[in-house]
Order: C-alpha cells, then sequence, then structure tokens
C-alpha cells in the first residue's frame, strides 16, 4: 500500500515540477530530506553568507548544522534570548545574504508558489534582496489551485504555527481560520503568489517525496 502511495505522490511531485520549470524556476526533485540537504550543500557557493527564513522544513533536514559545520557565515531569527532589537537586525541581514534558505506554505499542481506572512521578511527575501533563493518543499504541501492553497495555510499552517509559538490569537485555540481575526497577534497579514522567479533573483525549489513542515 505504501509503495502505492509513494508512487502516486512521486506522480504529483513530477507534474509540478513541469509546471515549475515551464515557468522558469530551477527545479530538483528528490527523495528524502538528506537528498534535500544534499543538493543544497551542491548549489551554494563557498563561504557564502546564507540568511535562513523562519522554516520548519529547513530546520528539519538538518541543513543549519552542516553549514556551520562547514564554517558558514549563517543568519537566522530563531535564537532564544534575542532582544526586539538584534532580531530585527539579523532578519535585516538575512534579507542581503548571498543565499536565502525557505519554504513554501502551499505549492499548486500548475506550479504557483504561495505564502502568507505576519512581518513579512520571510516572503520579502523571497522576492528581492538575497543573491539567490533555494526553497525546500514537502509533497504535503501541494494543492490544487490558489484557493485551496489559502484554505490550506490559513486553516491547517497557521494554526499548527500559532499552537507551536504559544501565540494568543484565535486559529491557536480553535484550529481552525476565523476569517474576521483582528488580533493584535495575527499571522496571517501578507500574501505573496510568485507565479515565475523573480526577475533579478535565481530562485530554486526543491520538491521532496517526504511529508515536512506544516
Amino acid at each position: 500500500m505504501r509503495d502505492l502511495e509513494n508512487w502516486l505522490e512521486e506522480k504529483r511531485l513530477q507534474r509540478v515540477e513541469k509546471f515549475l520549470k515551464e515557468r522558469g524556476f530551477n527545479v530538483f526533485l528528490v527523495s528524502d530530506k538528506d537528498s534535500a540537504k544534499n543538493k543544497i550543500l551542491e548549489i551554494i557557493p563557498k563561504e557564502a553568507t546564507i540568511g535562513i527564513g523562519g522554516s520548519v522544513t529547513i530546520r528539519q533536514i538538518g541543513i543549519i548544522e552542516e553549514l556551520e559545520k562547514r564554517g558558514y557565515i549563517i543568519y537566522h531569527h530563531w535564537k532564544e534570548g534575542l532582544s526586539f532589537e538584534q532580531d530585527l537586525e539579523i532578519r535585516k541581514k538575512e534579507l542581503l545574504s548571498d543565499v536565502f534558505l525557505s519554504s513554501v506554505n502551499a505549492i499548486t499542481l500548475s506550479g504557483e508558489l504561495v505564502n502568507i506572512d505576519g512581518i513579512g521578511n520571510r516572503v520579502s527575501a523571497q522576492i528581492f534582496g538575497p543573491g539567490q533563493v533555494i526553497v525546500v518543499v514537502g509533497r504535503n504541501k501541494i494543492v490544487v489551485n490558489l484557493e485551496t492553497a489559502l484554505w490550506r495555510i490559513k486553516n491547517i499552517t497557521a494554526p499548527l504555527n500559532a499552537k507551536r509559538l504559544n501565540l494568543n490569537v484565535p486559529c491557536a485555540e480553535l484550529g481552525y481560520c476565523e476569517e474576521e481575526c483582528n488580533s493584535p497577534n495575527k499571522m496571517c497579514r501578507i500574501i505573496t503568489i510568485l507565479t515565475a522567479p523573480p526577475s533579478r533573483t535565481p530562485f530554486t525549489v526543491i520538491l521532496v517525496n517526504e511529508n515536512l513542515g506544516f
């Protein structure tokens, strides 16, 4: 049974890969998170500065530890004990890194990359600033179209992240999006849809035949 499910997931990924390439993205389809990590290590230049957005996926694949071991300068704001000013400064450095690593909240079968952000540093860095962008996307983030992408983000991604971060927002309690949410801690403030790579930012998508992130 599991072999059949893996076959079906790979076919879906191959379809997404085809449309991403047609849209102009650099694309690699890999089997698991270790392969994704190794692909990143192949792509990034030596001595590059690395910015890392708020991404569970990137941390799941173990790339940060490997980059640190190899002596790369890494900017990532998911560190304990940072002051507000330190956190903000690191986010700004992420925007000007040589390579920005992140994920996306959803990807459509036709190759559109969809994100919802609260502060905006993650989506900003995917659009302009870094020397290049690499996003890692697990198969669980594939959706049919833009409508289902937004539904998935608001009703799966956002509640899980809000619960993880112990945020005082309705979805952290309800487990789904309250459409009229006006909480000061609201996470869903900015929506971006990439229909093609930004014209001045080399953009690579690594598709993984494994569930990763939220």
